[in-house]
């Protein structure tokens, strides 16, 4: 080999190991750091324990975006205002709501128990939008008890204008809020015993009959981690990764918000084994 294709080779080989620290690096750098999304610029975290004592936060105070983890909100907003034993039917407006369903078809006939039930285990953005006609008449009278329930449970910096966290540029809370919300919501046993439920049956009336079925939920923290009592997970592309969590060991009780954060079952994971670990000392 001549010199000048000596000193080719070496730049090529040059080239291909900065490309090669470059592709580690990018890798380095998204498996290690939250993603940030179009909307939701940066991530947040709060955990809280059962008293609403804030013990560890980042960006707690931020306004984001928080997808389906509004069903919270939206469940105890319901079991205070309605009664869950009554039936309602599936009116027109909530058939083919965009994103994670349970597939309500209009005319059916519901107990608002199943649909609390589809609404915190599968996420359904349609059982939404029916449990806030049947409790509210309709949407934006149900957003406004919504809100007074949110200012209720201690929320300063949030706004709801849906029942199911789907993007609107005034649809927005913080994780400090969403914690306060969670605290609040858990104090509740109708709320509490729905949103630890691995799997339900639910029972619906259709014009041919009954039909049967079962809701899954999740949550995969609630079959992976001692303890786990809940509470509820979101995405969009808005958000990014959202997840409000709940566990109880020894009779204290921890949530944790995770607001954009890529990793949220892990990040959740390390902040409740680390402050559970601090009581048992």
């Amino acid at each position: 080999m001549d010199e000048r294709h000596r000193i080719g080779h070496k730049n090529v080989l040059k080239k291909e190991a900065v490309l090669i620290l470059l592709i580690a690096f990018l890798l380095f750098v998204f498996c290690r750091a939250p993603i940030a999304y179009a909307y939701n610029r940066v991530s947040a975290v709060v955990l809280m324990d059962g008293e609403g004592t804030v013990l560890y936060a980042e960006n707690a105070g931020a306004r984001m975006e928080i997808a389906s983890t509004t069903k919270i909100l939206t469940a105890i907003t319901v079991i205070e205002n309605y009664d869950i034993f009554a039936h309602a039917i599936i009116p027109r407006e909530a058939v083919g709501v965009e994103g994670s369903s349970v597939y309500l078809r209009e005319g059916e006939e519901w107990s608002i128990l199943d649909l609390l039930y589809g609404l915190m285990l599968r996420s359904g953005n349609d059982a939404a939008v029916a449990l806030a006609v049947a409790s509210a008449g309709n949407v934006d009278t149900f957003a406004e008890k919504m809100n007074a329930t949110a200012r209720k449970a201690g929320a300063t910096d949030s706004h709801f204008v849906n029942p199911h966290g789907l993007h609107d540029a005034e649809h927005y809370s913080t994780a400090e809020d969403m914690a306060r919300i969670t605290v609040y919501a858990l104090k509740c046993p109708i709320f509490a015993a729905i949103c630890k439920t691995k799997a339900h049956r639910y029972e619906k009336r259709t014009g041919d009959g009954t039909e049967k079925g079962i809701f899954y939920n999740k949550n995969k923290l609630l079959y992976s981690y001692v303890g786990a009592t809940g509470v509820k997970t979101g995405y969009t592309k808005h958000s990014g990764r959202c997840l409000v969590a709940s566990a109880e060991r020894d009779g204290r009780t921890l949530v944790c918000v995770t607001l954009n954060v890529y990793d949220t079952y892990g990040v959740t994971r390390s902040l409740f084994d680390r402050y559970f670990a601090s009581e048992e000392k």
